[in-house]
Parts: structure tokens; C-alpha cells; sequence
């Protein structure tokens, strides 16, 4: 198991040191990352407080809806 993880570590490395996986992955950056970001500091949601794969991923779920139901409230109106 542990090679496989090796193979899939040396992957990402292998495509993120390309011109293409940088200017991709700082895309991600700026899309992505602000959302967790915004989910896990500014509303406080950086803990689990369930056990189990389908509780935790209920969890992540609603976590997700509280993000989007607050860009709809905030920019919503803006259409």
C-alpha cells in the first residue's frame, strides 16, 4: 500500500512541477482554498463533532450548505 501512495505523492509532484500544474493549481488556490478557508475560520466549522464516515460526511454536507446559503444571501441579489 505505502508504494502506492508513493506512486501517487511522486504523480503530483511530477505534474505540479509543470508549467500547466502551476498555473492550474494556483487557479485551484484562489477558487477552492478561500472556501474552506471561509467555512473553517470564519464560521468557526474546523471540527467534526460526529463519528463515522456517513455521519461526518452529512456533517461536511450541511457545513457546505451554511457556505452557499450565506454567498446567496450576501451576492444573491446582485443578479
Amino acid at each position: 500500500m505505502i508504494v502506492a501512495k508513493e506512486n501517487h505523492t511522486q504523480r503530483m509532484i511530477d505534474k505540479m512541477d509543470t508549467p500547466e500544474g502551476r498555473n492550474i493549481y494556483s487557479q485551484r488556490l484562489g477558487i477552492i482554498e478561500t472556501i474552506f478557508g471561509n467555512i473553517r475560520t470564519t464560521k468557526g466549522l474546523d471540527r467534526f463533532s460526529l463519528q463515522g464516515q456517513a455521519k461526518v460526511n452529512v456533517q461536511w454536507k450541511l457545513f457546505c450548505i451554511v457556505h452557499n446559503i450565506e454567498k446567496i444571501k450576501n451576492y444573491g441579489q446582485m443578479c
